[in-house]
């Protein structure tokens, strides 16, 4: 039977091989296709305004955030409506023409730069992931391409908070570009996905940025997981910015605010404290939504990926923003710069009851680099002395299947002179569990959102600055990262391009590596799956 759609760009795909009926996380097939579709055009679009500025000409930042957007808009579990995605590879195409109108050189363009596009299905089955035929040279164009989404979610946060890097932006469209030219051979895109990794770094700067000088640096911070009294509005996903301008428009109404799964760690960051009515965190990791917004009984707001397509009894309750949308639930969106009116959602939070409580107790973060750097003479003293052997780094994401219990198991079973550095929602697979501490040092430090796994980047660089290492691999840091989705691509792109080596990945390798692109990881940098946890405790811990 003909693939209706093919799709194998998060971790659960479908027999670890690809989705081609529907996907995993919950997209039909007709949304797949016009992601690939919105892709492409992106790309075209990209290679005309790569030309562009080699030609010495100037494109506008509303250009940027329109590549951007369109490449989160392809993120695993972010856009489920049609409708949408139609909407922006329409807007493109008229982008794209404009802008094509103003190339010197059009026969230095790739026939995506020019192409006119009428019957989006036609076309869009012919340009997804398999247009490109030869395995290694797909496989490698689709890391740097999953690299690249993951590198414009993290622009895209920035950039809400009106920060902007024209550098980065440019190399999302030359990388985009580049994936279109025939002419790279497997070397040449080898060493784009390492530059992909740098410019990743660089991304990942900015939005720290971004949200330190928004927000201050994160803090150490204990977070209540119980409920209070009121009718409540959750929000999930990573942006700040929404959260901030809900809180705003919550003052006063009797209105309580809680976060879900990523957006936890913005209760770690001092402005946020001010807000009497942020209550806490309700629940756990973004697969667990769809029995945990049923219980919590008032309006859930979706900031940007990890929604699961909802059940009818709370879609009416289910809002989407920014690059997020389900279709049949109500968007709220506004320009870069300008406030979002939410105040239909606040209303109809007044009319739900408070919050089902699902959980009592606190759980502790806020340990993002400026923090631990403060702690840095207590760190160092506690690794002198032996008290702390080894760091393994937990970063990433969690997800559905059984397999990544495995991340419990690991955590609980690490010796006690160990201590977990970890970002991410993979974090919930371990952070409500009775480790203890080393010397007042907590045996989890929780840096905040897949977003911010900058932070464990600077700890390590800084640990090797302040034991005078020449190599950061000579660190008493092992890492075992769990994977899902594109920002975590992003994630181990920037972790190679710093050097680091031997990196556990799990609970399975990507798909979309072949096996000669994937014998290259393991040969050059020493990439590696994960096992018997036993097994793996000894080979990270215990060597």
């Amino acid at each position: 039977m003909e693939n209706k759609m093919f799709c194998y760009q998060c971790q659960e795909t479908a027999r670890n091989t690809g989705c081609t009926i529907q996907g995993v996380c919950g997209k039909k097939a007709t949304t797949a296709i016009m992601q690939d579709l919105l892709i492409y055009v992106t790309k075209g679009l990209s290679a005309v305004t790569t030309q562009l500025r080699k030609e010495g000409k100037k494109v506008d930042q509303e250009v940027n955030h329109l590549v951007t957007v369109n490449l989160f808009t392809t993120i695993t579990n972010a856009n489920f409506d049609d409708d949408v995605i139609k909407g922006r590879i329409k807007k493109t195409l008229e982008v794209k023409k404009d802008l094509y109108a103003q190339v010197e050189d059009k026969d230095a363009l790739v026939k995506a730069a020019g192409e006119e596009i009428t019957d989006y299905d036609t076309r869009a089955k012919e340009v997804g992931v398999l247009a490109t035929e030869n395995e290694d040279i797909r496989s490698l164009r689709e890391l740097i391409t999953y690299g690249l989404k993951g590198l414009a979610a993290y622009s895209k946060h920035a950039n809400a908070l009106l920060k902007d890097n024209e550098e980065v932006d440019a190399f999302i469209q030359e990388a985009l570009a580049k994936t279109l030219d025939d002419s790279l051979t497997v070397d040449d895109l080898v060493a784009l996905t390492l530059e992909t990794g740098k410019y990743g770094v660089d991304g990942m700067a900015l939005l720290d940025e971004a949200n330190t000088s928004a927000y201050g640096h994160p803090e150490i911070t204990e977070v209540d997981i119980g409920v209070r009294k009121n009718p409540g509005i959750l929000v999930s996903g990573h942006d700040l910015k929404d959260l901030e301008m809900l809180l705003e428009q919550t003052q006063g109404t009797g209105v309580d605010v809680y976060t879900h799964s990523e957006m936890l760690p913005a209760h770690y960051y001092p402005f946020f404290k001010k807000y009497e009515n942020f209550a806490g965190n309700y629940g756990n990791a973004w697969w667990k939504q769809t029995e945990e917004f049923e219980s919590f009984n008032g309006p859930i707001l979706m900031t940007t990926n990890c929604v699961v397509p909802p059940r009818a009894s709370y879609k009416d309750r289910l809002w989407t923003t920014g690059a997020a949308g389900v279709d049949g639930c109500k968007h709220i969106d506004a320009p870069y710069g300008e406030t979002k009116d939410f105040s239909a959602l606040i209303e109809q939070a007044k009319s739900c009851e408070a919050p089902t409580e699902i959980e009592t107790g606190k759980i502790v973060g806020g340990f993002a680099h400026n923090q631990v750097f403060a702690l840095a003479d207590q760190v160092v003293e506690a690794v002198k002395s032996g008290a702390i052997r080894k760091f393994v780094v937990m970063a990433g994401c969690d997800g559905r299947q059984k397999s990544r219990n495995y991340y419990t198991e690991f955590a609980s079973k690490l010796p006690h002179d160990t201590v977990i550095l970890t970002a991410g929602c993979a974090k919930y697979k371990y952070n409500k569990l009775n480790l203890g501490d080393i010397n007042g040092i907590p045996r989890v430090l929780d840096a905040g959102q897949c977003n911010d796994s900058y932070s464990l980047a600077l700890i390590a660089l800084k640990l090797k600055e302040i034991f005078n290492l020449d190599d950061i691999n000579d660190l008493p840091i092992a890492f075992n990262i769990a994977w899902y989705e594109q920002k975590a691509v992003i994630v181990l792109l920037a972790l190679l391009y710093l050097g680091v080596k031997n990196i556990h990945l799990g609970p399975t390798l990507p798909a979309f590596l072949s096996p000669n692109v994937a014998n290259v990881l393991v040969e050059q940098f020493g990439i590696a799956g994960i096992g018997d946890v036993d097994d793996d405790l000894k080979l990270l811990v215990e060597a």
